[in-house]
């Protein structure tokens, strides 16, 4: 074979490829979680019902739970600790990471606590923050905040710190003020970053919530869970369970979102593989 013949049929081979995996990515997103909730359902049905339980018998609990108001309540009782833990955590969270990573004082001087706390088993506090904070809504929004606080924080100092040297050397050359380099250079370049740590905080303020409710007051969807558990209505158990990570794919889907609206030029330099 020449060497043209074999560049022919990379080509082919390629161009065979991208007409391939054509199909949107939501696509096959969806024939994905079509499949294994088919595969889920079928094995799910010869399973001991103590033991496990399948999407339709899920369903059916859900309605069930809908009609009578205790799902609904549940609801609110874990959103509201969540949201305030959450947004707190990136209000404070953002603003510390951008100054750790901007200042070589601050880093010095703060970034061990930071990087220790997030090596810290912080779920093992959970006993100190009930004597704290008792076992209401504070306890539930703290353990949502400590939690989500260091992704969130370490994704943004270290995506400070990954801002290339000669970019700010420009603003400097400039005279730009320290203000203006931080919000014209760096807070732009670290926004991926900050996305990052925002998608990793979603899935810890989630653990936090349902962590929170375990060992407090039973209460909320992780309230749900126990009291469920402890009456062996596996199908009831896994309502909120189900609707916890529908809850986490639909947040995690919004701050792409929201990166794409403040980061548009991000989709085109990022190295995705187009299969």
């Amino acid at each position: 074979m020449t060497t043209t013949e074999a560049a022919r049929t990379v080509s082919k081979t390629s161009a065979g490829d991208n007409v391939r995996w054509s199909m949107p990515g939501w696509m096959i997103t969806t024939i994905s979680v079509i499949i294994a909730v088919a595969l889920w359902e079928y094995f799910g049905r010869n399973a001991n019902p103590l033991l496990g339980t399948y999407p339709s018998a899920i369903f059916v609990a859900f309605l069930d739970m809908m009609r009578d108001g205790r799902l609904l309540q549940a609801f609110i009782e874990s959103s509201q600790p969540f949201a305030a833990g959450y947004i707190a955590a990136a209000i404070v969270g953002i603003p510390v990471g951008l100054l750790l990573g901007r200042y070589r004082f601050l880093e010095s001087a703060f970034g061990i606590y930071i990087t220790a706390g997030y090596a810290t088993p912080l779920i093992a506090l959970v006993p100190l923050m009930i004597l704290w904070f008792g076992l209401g809504f504070m306890v539930k929004a703290v353990i949502v905040f400590l939690l989500s606080f260091f992704p969130i924080c370490l994704n943004t100092w270290f995506g400070v710190k990954a801002v290339p040297k000669t970019l700010i050397e420009v603003g400097t050359a400039f005279c730009a003020p320290q203000t203006q380099i931080m919000r014209g250079i760096v807070l732009p370049a670290t926004i991926p970053y900050i996305m990052a740590g925002l998608r990793l905080g979603i899935g810890k303020a989630v653990i936090g919530i349902v962590i929170a409710e375990f060992q407090t007051a039973i209460s909320g969807l992780g309230g749900i869970i126990i009291t469920s558990a402890n009456a062996f209505q596996t199908a009831e158990m896994f309502v909120p369970i189900v609707l916890i990570m529908v809850i986490a794919v639909a947040l995690t889907a919004l701050v792409g979102w929201l990166e794409k609206i403040v980061a548009p030029w991000q989709s085109e330099i990022a190295g995705h593989d187009a299969a």
